[in-house]
């Protein structure tokens, strides 16, 4: 199945968290958040670089929307919710039904989070230690039956 996306990782430092990388599912990537970052975003100790994050996850999932049967959004979190545009973005992919989406989704209860976890088209599957190893298979077969 191809995916087109992104998905974020932790930066460490001397074994410290220090930040978040973002990388597409086609080779970009930059840094979504660090803890030296200055500026109006920020999710704790971390300040938010939204005009990369929209450079880079944008176009990555219009393209994904466009050409690729799964997109694949990590995650719908504190960090992305800055973005309206991605929030806009987020919607028309949960409007269309030609495409897969694969996402991770905060588990707070902001109105935008809230607003996607009550939609009736929506799966939720909560991750925990006792399910997580056997989530990856769970999950591609759900997937397989389209």
């Amino acid at each position: 199945m191809s995916a087109g996306g992104f998905y974020t990782q932790e930066m460490r430092e001397r074994g410290q968290r220090t930040g978040f990388f973002l990388r597409t599912l086609d080779g970009a990537e930059g840094v979504l958040a660090h803890i030296d970052y200055q500026g109006g975003y920020r999710v704790g100790r971390y300040g938010v670089d939204i005009e990369l994050f929209e450079a880079l996850t944008i176009p990555a999932l219009e393209q994904a929307l466009r050409t690729k049967e799964l997109v694949v959004i990590d995650e719908i979190g504190r960090m992305e919710l800055f973005s309206r545009r991605f929030q806009e973005t987020v919607l028309r992919i949960l409007d269309q039904n030609e495409r897969h989406l694969l996402g991770v989704i905060h588990q707070g209860n902001e109105p935008f989070v809230a607003s996607i976890k009550k939609r009736g088209d929506v799966e939720i599957m909560a991750v925990s230690r006792v399910n997580r190893d056997e989530l990856p298979d769970l999950i591609r077969a759900r997937l397989d039956k389209g």
